[in-house]
């Protein structure tokens, strides 16, 4: 079976709401074959790196860069698991108040270095946390989940 691990930070409500959304897309029924592991970006680890078949990524924008906690994970697991894990496919999603320009250039960035591939369009936005950007969240989890399908 392949393994989706989904390590993000989630502070506030509204973006905890846009993590489930991702999980509740990925698990869809219809998707079949892939187990879907969450981890807190502060509790992922390199074994969680190691033992998944492909990445999502979840963050805010905190000063227009990736969260603290996200960093400390990509600090934390690259010299470890990039070498082993490169090609394996993934996407992310970036929120932030009103500017989210450094984040995705740092999550192009580290992600290039780990050679990750990306698989689906990202989701990234600024302002508000609503239905339309929910749904995204879901399609996204649901594409990169089925992406791993045999």
């Amino acid at each position: 079976m392949a393994r989706l691990l989904v390590v993000h930070h989630s502070p506030s409500l509204s973006t905890r709401g846009l993590a489930d959304a991702v999980l509740a897309g990925a698990r869809l029924p219809e998707i079949t074959g892939v187990e879907v592991v969450e981890r807190e970006a502060l509790q992922a680890t390199v074994e969680d790196v190691l033992s998944a078949d492909g990445y999502l990524l979840g963050t805010t924008a905190n000063f227009g860069y990736l969260s603290g906690a996200l960093k400390h994970f990509f600090d934390t697991t690259f010299h470890a698991t990039h070498e082993a894990t490169r090609k394996r496919p993934f996407s992310y999603w970036i929120h932030g108040g009103y500017d989210t320009t450094g984040a995705e250039i740092a999550m192009k960035s580290i992600t290039t270095g780990y050679g990750w591939q990306l698989v689906a369009e990202p989701l990234v936005f600024t302002g508000e946390v609503d239905e339309q950007q929910t749904q995204l969240a879901a399609e996204l989890g649901a594409n990169v989940a089925a992406s791993l399908m045999a």
